[in-house]
């Protein structure tokens, strides 16, 4: 037994909540706070093995079913997600240590769009033919088998759904591997597909850490397909560990992005993206703008606007709906974080704002950090080239569309990015010649669901999104008819 004192969530296996095979647990711990909650599985490969079986006997019946049944499945399930609004956001606001209202606003509301985008998307499919003058052929799309889908920390649901959807959607059934950081709303999501009566099988759900449950799945011969998002180094782990096998796979990794500032931009409302890009979720978010390059004639109005409006931002209470900003996920990231601070430091950098933030006593044993600025860096530095997924932004001076396009490049990431111009040819010119796999222009995180998302360099492998997802979550075959 873990500890009573706080409940204790299972593993979902084969239409049932069910207790997992070792007697060690994981204890779920607040970041606000740094109190323990809740307690989770620490599986290993046996309950991976019994996820995995019950994946594989469901998958017959369910990938038989037509796709508008399974359509039907995916809005049973948007339907129950939104009687739980406030549940999830409650839920992830504890877990993650985030502002309540960006969990409404974001995981909650994320998390049910994705169910029914996707349910829209698939009754949108229609058989392609290809006509020859003496045949025909017919491009169908079958379920790859049983998927591992493994999901970060910093958006837990959001991220969840947004695999599950498109993975059950085209006829597959799923094992799940949340992060033990955060395992509380994909609990809620088992909740949901028990009580909407999903066929037993078709989603399951196994917790644990990497080591324990994560390594099993992504390795497990009846594994067909692995979806990850996370880390870079544990994505070179995963795809090592599938490559033999020759699975599907996605890779979702980190990011260094560029926010370039251009000098004909509109300043204040840049100043406002800016700040967000860098800031959301305390900087937890791959696409985050975590290197901000200025048009050196206003980068001096710009710092002054741009340290303003960071300073004016609340730090403390996720509960309180007035902060913007919460903790950081954990103790060790923390701990990251603040050494890539005095990384900077040691680089030659200077500190604009940041610090520890002043809280009340209840928030003592929280993970806090003031939203961080620091300029004078060289944009080759390894504190302005390496992902540090905190509320930290470097900021540099560049004097021509040559010299940003090169420093924005000059990371061995290519997510994501965003340019800042009143002139919107040069901002898609600069936005193309950007090593990345999406860049906004005078926006950030403006998300259609329609187009692709991924990254290249060390940004990941695979594109997900709109019909990507569909393409990746199934597999296209051609039948070519001979006419007699």
């Amino acid at each position: 037994m873990g500890n009573t004192d706080v409940p204790e969530i299972r593993n979902y296996i084969g239409g049932d909540f069910v207790d997992h095979s070792s007697e060690d647990w994981i204890e779920v711990i607040g970041p606000a706070t740094g109190e323990v909650f809740a307690m989770a599985p620490l599986s290993n490969e046996k309950d991976v093995d019994n996820a995995v079986k019950s994946a594989r006997e469901a998958h017959e019946n369910w990938s038989s079913l037509k796709i508008s049944e399974r359509s039907n499945w995916l809005d049973r399930i948007a339907d129950s997600l939104e009687l739980k609004f406030e549940e999830i956001a409650n839920l992830e606001c504890r877990d993650t240590g985030k502002p309540i209202s960006l969990a409404r606003s974001v995981d909650a509301a994320r998390s049910v769009s994705n169910f029914r985008f996707f349910a829209g998307l698939l009754r949108e499919i229609e058989e392609e033919t290809f006509e020859m003058e003496d045949a025909t052929n017919y491009v169908i799309q079958k379920s790859v088998g049983v998927c591992g889908l493994i999901t970060p920390w910093n958006l837990p649901l959001y991220l969840l759904s947004w695999k599950v959807a498109p993975a059950i959607g085209m006829g597959n059934t799923v094992v799940c591997k949340p992060s033990e950081l955060t395992p509380m709303t994909a609990d809620l999501l088992m909740r949901v597909v028990h009580e909407v009566g999903l066929p037993e099988g078709v989603v399951n759900l196994v917790h644990g850490d990497g080591a324990g449950a994560g390594r099993p799945l992504v390795g497990h011969p009846g594994v067909d397909l692995v979806s990850f998002t996370g880390g870079t180094e544990t994505g070179k782990a995963v795809a090592s560990s599938a490559a033999p096998s020759f699975k599907k796979i996605s890779l979702e990794l980190g990011g260094k992005n560029s926010s370039i500032v251009f000098s004909d931009c509109d300043i204040e409302s840049t100043v406002a993206g800016v700040v967000r890009s860098g800031f959301l979720n305390q900087g937890q978010v791959c696409l985050c703008g975590s290197r901000v390059l200025v048009e050196d004639s206003i980068y001096e109005e710009f710092k002054e606007k741009f340290i303003h409006s960071i300073e004016k931002l609340r730090i403390g209470d996720p509960n309180d709906e007035s902060t913007d900003l919460g903790a950081l996920i954990s103790p060790e990231h923390l701990s990251k974080v603040e050494g890539y601070i005095e990384l900077g430091l040691s680089e030659g950098g200077a500190i604009l704002t940041g610090g520890t933030p002043d809280l009340s006593s209840e928030f003592d044993k929280g993970n806090w950090i003031s939203p961080t600025v620091i300029e004078g860096l060289s944009p080759y530095s390894r504190c302005a080239t390496e992902e540090i997924f905190g509320p930290v932004v470097t900021l540099h001076r560049f004097e021509t569309e040559a010299e940003a396009i090169l420093m924005a490049n000059c990371t061995r990431y290519g997510l994501a990015g965003s340019v800042w111009t009143g002139d919107l040819e040069r901002g898609k010119r600069v936005s193309e010649a950007i090593e990345s796999g999406m860049i906004w222009v005078n926006s950030w995180l403006h998300r259609d669901l329609r187009v692709p998302f991924g990254g290249v360099k060390d940004s990941g492998v695979g594109r997900e999104g709109g019909r990507w997802s569909l393409a990746f979550f199934s597999e296209a075959m051609n039948i070519c008819v001979k006419h007699d």
